[in-house]
């Protein structure tokens, strides 16, 4: 037991060692309206459960009940993926929390919105977590940079952003 103890206190502190800081501060309103529909995924950091997936988008259709219908889809190896979630809102603008594993929910913090909902940077709970979404396939090269320095700013690397094909 003791042995189980002292592995875990030990995973817990290398895994705390490999994060830093960063600022994932919501924005202070979000129009839950105008943010459903469809999302197109720009650039992402590396997770396993996206790798290798290309033209990968999200779509949210509120329910009924107020919680919201995630379904992301993609291509993988030529082959169409998807995976379908949930989300739900907190007192806390910016701030949905989504679950793809059952009663598992972890953040989805929208961190930078365009004022008329064409593009989004979001983030999670720790640096490890960072996409860009737009309503097009494509962003041009003038709004890819100040996104890109929002989050630099926000003290993410963004050097480890896979930016995502599209058509």
């Amino acid at each position: 037991m003791k042995k189980m103890f002292l592995l875990a206190a030990l995973a817990t502190i290398f895994m705390s060692c490999d994060r830093h800081e960063v600022d994932n501060s919501t924005v202070n309103e979000v129009d839950l309206n105008r943010y459903l529909g469809y999302w197109y995924e720009i650039a992402k950091f590396d997770h396993y459960f996206e790798r290798g997936l290309d033209y990968a988008m999200a779509h949210y259709t509120l329910r009924d009940d107020g919680k919201i219908d995630v379904l992301n889809t993609g291509i993988k190896n030529g082959r169409a993926e998807d995976a379908k979630g949930i989300a739900k809102t907190t007192n806390i603008p910016g701030l949905l929390r989504v679950s793809f594993f059952g009663p598992f929910f972890g953040d989805y913090r929208i961190m930078m919105l365009d004022p008329d909902y064409q593009y989004v940077l979001v983030g999670g709970s720790n640096d490890k977590f960072l996409w860009i979404l737009s309503r097009t396939p494509q962003l041009d090269e003038p709004t890819k940079a100040l996104i890109l320095s929002e989050a630099d700013r926000r003290g993410y690397d963004t050097s480890k952003l896979i930016w995502v094909k599209q058509k």
